[in-house]
């Protein structure tokens, strides 16, 4: 019986040696990754006032690339980018940059509609247009966030559901995710993911606090 208890002993030792740093691990604070600076822009918003990252100066702010018309996942991408706006509603350091990649049908005023319709009620949310080939450099090479036509597409482009998150000094950042017993580096967040984007709003809170 001794030498079961002594056993039993060992084996909660090991698991404790083991699980420990693993729960210590899960209770740190996250410590996030930080990526390129994001290149300075100039757009206009849904109010016709041109907009540029010295707008976002000093800010924490969300980027999405998505077009009002999109008939596949920017309704969820909104739902998402809606759940943002109202747990950081009211706070000033924060903003919301929701960039068109169909600047053609997305004028100001169309843009203007779409907020007023879908519940936007966040000061510094910004409906973002301008010229194409511009927003596609933008989206394609200064987030490596893909963004394009395509005719065989619903509603004839194409681009990812993915969010950028930006820091008070212009820098892309985010966090690494765990897999297994891995933890992998991730540079955006799903905004088709309820977990990822619990995860951006824990790291919005993160970066506001810095």
């Amino acid at each position: 019986m001794k030498k079961t208890y002594i056993g039993i002993a060992f084996i909660v030792l090991v698991f404790g040696i083991w699980a420990v740093p693993k729960i210590v691990n899960r209770l740190s604070p996250t410590t996030l990754l930080t990526f390129e600076k994001v290149p300075d822009f100039k757009f206009t918003n849904q109010n016709s006032k041109e907009i540029s990252n010295e707008n976002f100066k000093n800010k924490v702010y969300v980027v999405e690339f998505f077009f009002t018309s999109c008939p596949t996942i920017c309704p969820k991408m909104h739902q998402s980018m809606l759940k943002i706006q109202d747990e950081f509603y009211g706070n000033p350091n924060f903003g919301m940059a929701s960039i068109t990649i169909d600047p053609k049908r997305d004028t100001p005023e169309t843009l203007k509609k779409y907020a007023e319709k879908h519940n936007v009620t966040l000061k510094n949310w910004q409906f973002l247009t301008g010229d194409k080939d511009v927003i596609y450099d933008f989206a394609n090479k200064g987030f490596k966030l893909y963004a394009g036509e395509n005719e065989e597409a619903e509603g004839g482009f194409e681009h990812s559901g993915l969010f950028a998150l930006v820091d008070k000094n212009g820098f892309i950042r985010s966090r690494t995710v765990t897999s297994g017993e891995f933890e992998n580096p991730i540079k955006f967040y799903d905004g088709l993911d309820a977990e990822q984007v619990q995860m951006l709003k824990e790291d919005i809170t993160i970066l506001l606090n810095e």
